[in-house]
């Protein structure tokens, strides 16, 4: 995400490294830079240029002041500020209220409506503990209320449809009523895609809006498409006059121009962002998150998050004893794999810790590395799982052959395994870890 944009700032700011302080010659030279990465990554010029000059402003006003700052690291701090301002500033949250809230979800074809449609139904399900009803008002494209319903029934929440009728205005306002008779207090209406900026279907979307009249309206954008992205958002919000924005498909190769320019140019914020097919792969869009993305400088906020969602007090709790008593096992290590799995793909999590991110951009990191592990465990037996000190060469032939694998694989498994329960077993004892956390805390 935003990788080729966060190499082009990284050269940029490169220019002031070595140099004592900020001048007008090196100021000069970054803004330069910094305007040609941002143009390159599909952000209009206009906006490149206006950004780029107050970042000079700020620079300028700052070189005779702040000696004790490196330039660079200045540099970056002031470039960080405005591209935070630049993206709304702060996170704008979903207005849901009402009986039930409604959020009608419009868009192009192909943005990944639907899709997100079914993640926010599960968002709003799973964090905060709403119950919603997804609505199908796409009579158009062939099998598109099959597809809502296929992922609905992946996150257990029902979709209200109507396949014989082709008037989705009278479709939404009968499952409004449907959700209020049935106890759903969320509904999200996902209409058909539009090919083009065509009026009949601009009218449809409009009538559908005055007809149901939503707490929300978000309009879905492809952020794959840079700034004919931004061009778009800009002609639906002269239509429908929606409250926010979601940008899909962040986990392709797109360039940054949409995220940087939208709230800019449409004046509405970005309100989630969306990566990925699976249900969970959607996330509030934090401004200041994603500045530090841009910039090379993680997100350690968004992945200690997710890390909370999935591991439980008492389950850590329960691995911290077992740690501190050497007994952790196979069991224990495939559970918590588990629960690695269910935070995203493992590239994007380290891209979330500072410094990992640039460091790991040229690796490829298969998340099916987990399923060569998973085989070598399942082979092994009940009683071996609970007690890896008994796997003699014997055992390790046995389970060589059981998962598929060669007897070399499994034994270097075995023996990282025993290393890192070792590692942990020390770092448990006295007061090992709460030194090691203050150190880190203290960085």
């Amino acid at each position: 995400m935003f990788q080729s944009l966060t190499d082009s700032l990284d050269n940029a700011f490169k220019t002031l490294r070595g140099d004592g302080k900020l001048t007008e010659l090196n100021i000069a030279e970054a803004i330069k830079e910094i305007r040609r990465s941002l143009v390159a990554a599909d952000v209009n010029y206009k906006i490149a240029k206006e950004f780029t000059d107050k970042i000079k402003d700020k620079a300028m006003g700052t070189k005779n002041v702040l000696n004790a700052v490196k330039p660079g690291e200045l540099m970056v701090k002031i470039v960080q500020d405005e591209m935070i301002d630049l993206m709304g500033g702060t996170a704008a949250g979903i207005n849901v209220k009402g009986n039930p809230g409604v959020i009608l979800i419009a868009g192009l074809q192909g943005s990944g409506k639907t899709t997100f449609s079914a993640k926010l139904a599960n968002f709003l399900k799973t964090k905060r503990n709403n119950k919603p009803l997804l609505v199908a008002c796409d009579v158009y494209r062939p099998a598109a209320m099959d597809q809502l319903t296929v992922l609905g029934d992946s996150i257990s929440v029902p979709v209200y449809k109507e396949p014989d009728s082709k008037d989705p205005a009278a479709i939404a306002l009968k499952a409004i009523e449907h959700a209020k008779a049935h106890g759903f207090d969320v509904v999200i209406i996902d209409t058909a895609g539009r090919t083009s900026i065509d009026e009949a279907m601009m009218k449809e979307i409009r009538e559908i809006k005055d007809a149901v009249q939503p707490n929300e309206t978000l309009f879905v954008v492809d952020a794959m498409t840079g700034q004919d992205a931004v061009n778009t958002a800009l002609a639906f919000n002269d239509v429908i006059n929606y409250d926010g924005v979601v940008l899909t498909k962040l986990d392709g190769d797109t360039r940054g121009g949409a995220a940087l320019s939208i709230k800019y140019i449409v004046g509405k914020p970005i309100k989630f962002v969306s990566t990925g097919e699976k249900m969970d792969t959607i996330d509030m869009f934090y401004p200041d998150r994603m500045a530090q993305r841009i910039l090379g400088m993680g997100d350690i906020v968004t992945f200690v998050e997710k890390a909370q969602e999935q591991f439980d007090e008492k389950e850590s709790k329960r691995i911290e004893k077992k740690i501190k008593k050497n007994t952790f096992d196979f069991n224990d290590f495939l559970g918590q794999m588990s629960q690695i799995k269910k935070m995203g793909d493992l590239k994007s999590l380290m891209s979330m810790i500072p410094g990992v991110g640039k460091a790991m951009k040229d690796i490829d990191i298969d998340d099916k590395a987990f399923v060569k592990i998973e085989s070598i465990i399942q082979s092994m037996t009940p009683t071996e799982r609970e007690n890896p000190d008994m796997l003699n060469m014997m055992r390790k032939q046995r389970i060589a052959k059981g998962c598929g694998r060669d007897l070399n694989e499994v034994n270097m498994f075995i023996k990282q395994f025993d290393q890192m329960r070792k590692m942990m077993h020390t770092l448990s004892k006295g007061d090992n870890m709460q030194k090691m956390m203050q150190q880190f805390k203290g960085r």
